[in-house]
């Protein structure tokens, strides 16, 4: 009978990694931030979601009263969901990419792709400042995430272990 080989209980290539180098900690506090600047801003928006039904009357008022508050209804649900899996994704993120895994940093990578072009549209509409200080703030906790992952001493952290 073959007995595998004692590993103290964690897979041999977490055993044999090298602790992360600090741009990688950085980028890992950077997410943790992202998500923190996430929550806050989805607290404000939900706390200042009241004034969303007499907007989209201004906005639309050929709508019933019926189709206003299913609008109302779809964007606060579309606010808190996306809020949520915002925040969630930070924290997967940044648990991930603190672990050495290089796929965390290519998702990362495809995720600020994609906040970039959100980042687009929002400074494409007319917006208060508040609506436009959150989206930037994380853009750039992303951007410094991005850079500090694709660092020298990051890029030879995400490396495959060799045994």
């Amino acid at each position: 009978m073959v007995q595998p080989y004692p590993s103290g209980g964690k897979n041999v290539l977490e055993q044999d990694r090298p602790p992360a180098p600090p741009s990688v900690l950085k980028a890992v506090k950077l997410m943790y931030a992202g998500a923190a600047v996430s929550t806050v801003s989805l607290i404000i928006s939900l706390v200042s979601i009241g004034g969303t039904k007499s907007e989209i009357h201004k906005q639309r008022p050929s709508l019933s009263p019926t189709e206003v508050n299913h609008l109302e209804l779809f964007i606060i649900s579309l606010a808190v969901v996306s809020g949520i899996l915002g925040i969630g994704l930070w924290l997967w993120m940044a648990q991930k990419t603190g672990q050495g895994r290089n796929w965390a940093r290519i998702v990362s990578s495809v995720l600020f792709i994609l906040a970039t072009v959100d980042l687009y549209g929002v400074l494409s509409q007319p917006k208060t400042i508040v609506g436009l200080v959150f989206p930037v703030l994380t853009w750039l906790i992303g951007l410094g995430a991005i850079i500090l992952l694709y660092r020298k001493e990051s890029t030879a952290y995400f490396r495959p272990v060799q045994l």
